[in-house]
């Protein structure tokens, strides 16, 4: 690949666009692909994070119910500030170190499909530092996934908590009602140790 991008600039140094083209669309063309919208629901994610055992795919390092990171929010914001698009110095690292989010082991521009099988539980860290890129091309590992038995992320004390506090979030009470339906409508279904 380099001989190419070598190969365009000395054309480009002589003046030989045409040239620069055709080594650029033979040697190092450009792939179109379709842009697909990933869409979950917070229900689907949950679900995820459960059968995972809200364990980071990528570090096995334990991650926290959402629901719960945010509620923390909404209890303690001087203690736990957030921003919605997380950005440094107004948003408490817990949001990037510790909140689950989904990405999908092979990236979806890459061939890989948006099904259940296809979708890894990890921070929002390493979700934004893989983008899509193969685990392989990282030298990262897949680490097994937990057991919901063994971390539920704090599941069950964020269902207790919600039902104590009745926060004002809509965002919250989605997490709530998705932790229960994967949890078991009680939410009480795991340790929360």
């Amino acid at each position: 690949m380099t001989g190419h991008l070598q190969c365009i600039a000395q054309h480009l140094l002589s003046g030989e666009r045409d040239l620069a083209i055709t080594e650029a669309e033979t040697g190092y063309p450009f792939e179109h692909r379709e842009v697909h919208k990933r869409r979950y629901t917070d229900r689907q994610k949950m679900e995820t994070f459960v059968r995972d055992g809200f364990t980071d795919r990528y570090s096995g390092e334990r991650l926290f119910n959402p629901g719960f990171l945010r509620l923390l929010n909404h209890l303690l914001p001087e203690q736990f500030p957030f921003h919605p698009h997380g950005k440094s110095g107004l948003c408490h690292d817990i949001y990037w170190d510790l909140l689950p989010s989904i990405d999908h082991r092979i990236a979806i521009h890459r061939g890989g499909e948006d099904r259940p099988g296809n979708w890894m539980t990890t921070s929002m860290k390493r979700n934004m530092a893989k983008h899509n890129w193969t685990i392989e091309e990282l030298c990262w590992n897949l680490h097994p996934s937990g057991t919901i038995q063994d971390w539920d992320g704090l599941s069950k004390v964020f269902v207790q908590l919600v039902e104590q506090y009745d926060p004002d979030s809509d965002y919250v009470k989605s997490w709530c009602r998705a932790t229960k339906l994967a949890l078991g409508e009680s939410g009480t279904s795991s340790s929360g140790e």
